[in-house]
């Protein structure tokens, strides 16, 4: 199982000198939209993290205007960018293009996205699928027993990726229960004193 640090509600000079500093510890690191909207994306594509190991998310949490957006979030540099899975079906069908011609990924956020929606926009294969609790729900978030639930519900879906909460234990049912792609942690590594340390710990327990 591959792990996304969520990096947030930090300056950008911050962002990319944590994200430098995870690179040769994490397979992933999400610059959130927080930063993505402090920003924006030519002045993330100026001073994108020189990576040598990990790949960049960029959290657009993209609703309209797809192609146009996926287009500047890859000039950018980004290896990933986010849709929203309530985003209408034209956009899907667009952002997903966009990530082809550019030999991205796509990853469709599921915050707030039905079943029955779930199950109409199930058939990008190559898309990363990501169940995401909201940072602002106050309800609790099991994080095994839902991955297990969407993956019966959608046997078809392949990559999934799980967010909201994550802490050490839950990482490592995660990774021993197999279903999951990647799991995204945020406040319990970046809000540590000491992040990379924080990270590696997490690597232990999933790899």
């Amino acid at each position: 199982m591959k792990l996304q640090v969520a990096i947030d509600r930090v300056s950008l000079g911050y962002a990319v000198n944590l994200a430098e500093k995870l690179d040769s510890y994490v397979d992933i690191v999400e610059f959130g939209t927080s930063i993505v909207k402090d920003y924006g994306l030519i002045e993330i594509g100026h001073h994108r993290p020189a990576f040598k190991h990990a790949e960049l998310l960029l959290d657009l949490k993209t609703f309209d205007e797809g192609p146009y957006e996926f287009e500047k979030g890859f000039d950018a540099r980004a290896d990933i960018l986010t849709v929203m899975g309530a985003a209408g079906a034209d956009t899907l069908a667009g952002v997903h293009k966009v990530a082809q011609d550019r030999g991205g990924d796509l990853f469709i956020d599921l915050m707030e996205t039905g079943t029955d929606k779930i199950a109409q926009i199930s058939g990008f294969t190559d898309a990363i699928y990501g169940i995401h609790h909201s940072h602002d729900a106050v309800a609790g978030f099991d994080a095994v027993a839902t991955v297990a639930d969407f993956h019966e519900r959608f046997p078809d879906v392949k990559r999934i990726s799980v967010a909201g909460g994550i802490d050490l234990p839950t990482a490592k049912r995660l990774a021993k229960q197999g279903i999951a792609e990647s799991v995204i942690v945020g406040s319990k590594i970046i809000k540590t004193a000491d992040p990379v340390a924080a990270a590696k710990k997490f690597m232990e327990v999933i790899k």
